[in-house]
């Protein structure tokens, strides 16, 4: 018991109270992330790879980074943000939404990088009780995409019976998650297609109701630019595939995970994206005006088994991502 209660105390001392020892003269940065996630650590792999092409590598001590992961845990976020700014870092890359808004609601002046994260609007960043936008950047998404990735199910999938029924989950408390729906559902209306949606707080309760959205008869499992569905996701797709329901998506990282196909944002050259403003920034090539972009890339993938099992043929407008 008392080598457990040393250990947790030096683990602790590591994460936050020990001094970074940063390699002299190199500028530092805070990259966090909100969770451990395969498709995050595809935006991650961009980000650094862009960095490191323009000059700023830890091989090379021309940069410190400082990374941390918060683990799913908000309040660990929030602690994540003041030891950035103990560190007295240059700017804080936050990566998924939720690793935004809490950089941006606990920091005054430290410019943050935002990346697989919407636009401000969509979070509501405009708002009080957010400070200006003046020091957020980085790369976000419209939702103007969405009609491509949801509709590309009624081209692909044959209902069962009658009119053609998706399944999707939502976090109540993400606004990009909830805004995504309401565009889906006038979409859904539109084309004649029924859409059952059911709300979770959190990713423990994603496998009962998944489970209740497979004994619903649909047809296919739409999956949400929802952090709540990235994190949980094989659990969503064990559910869906035990029930040969196809499961679609707008993120290309997923269909890397098992889903069927996908129409959106590149995640890898999202943090590419993300990666080249950041090094604009610190070799003071731009004005702070011109360091937010909107994702440059999306594409339309297709993982290979995920058809074979579902029986679902694309055509060549689809790359292979698996």
């Amino acid at each position: 018991m008392k080598f457990r209660v040393v250990f947790f105390f030096l683990l602790a001392a590591t994460f936050f109270g020990c001094k970074e020892v940063h390699l002299k003269d190199a500028p530092t940065i805070g990259f966090m992330d909100a969770f451990e996630d395969a498709t995050m650590q595809k935006a991650k792999q961009g980000f650094y790879d862009a960095m490191e092409k323009n000059g700023f590598s830890e091989k090379d001590t021309t940069i410190n980074i400082i990374y941390k992961n918060a683990q799913g845990n908000i309040p660990t976020l929030v602690q994540i943000v003041q030891y950035f700014k103990e560190q007295r870092v240059k700017a804080i890359v936050a990566c998924p939404s939720i690793a935004t808004i809490a950089a941006m609601q606990n920091t005054v002046d430290v410019p943050v990088f935002m990346m697989v994260s919407p636009e401000p609007e969509i979070l509501h960043l405009e708002l009080e009780p957010y400070r200006k936008l003046d020091f957020l950047h980085g790369v976000g998404e419209s939702l103007d995409y969405i009609d491509t990735s949801f509709l590309m199910i009624k081209k692909l999938v044959t209902p069962k019976s009658g009119k053609l029924k998706v399944g999707m989950i939502f976090n109540q408390a993400e606004p990009q998650s909830v805004n995504a729906l309401k565009k889906i559902e006038s979409i859904a209306l539109a084309g004649n297609i029924e859409v059952i949606a059911l709300p979770v707080n959190n990713s423990s309760e994603l496998q009962m109701v998944t489970k209740s959205l497979t004994e619903k008869n649909i047809d296919a499992f739409f999956a949400n630019p929802d952090n709540t569905v990235f994190a949980g996701f094989e659990v969503i797709l064990n559910s869906c595939n035990t029930k040969n329901i196809p499961v679609f998506t707008s993120e290309a990282g997923l269909v890397d995970r098992g889903a069927v196909a996908a129409y959106g944002a590149d995640l890898y050259q999202w943090g590419y994206q993300c990666g080249e403003l950041v090094s604009r920034y610190l070799k003071g090539e731009t004005d702070n005006s011109k360091l937010y972009e909107k994702v440059a890339k999306r594409v339309k993938v297709y993982n290979a088994e995920a058809c074979k099992r579902m029986n679902i043929t694309v055509d060549s407008s689809f790359q292979l991502i698996k």
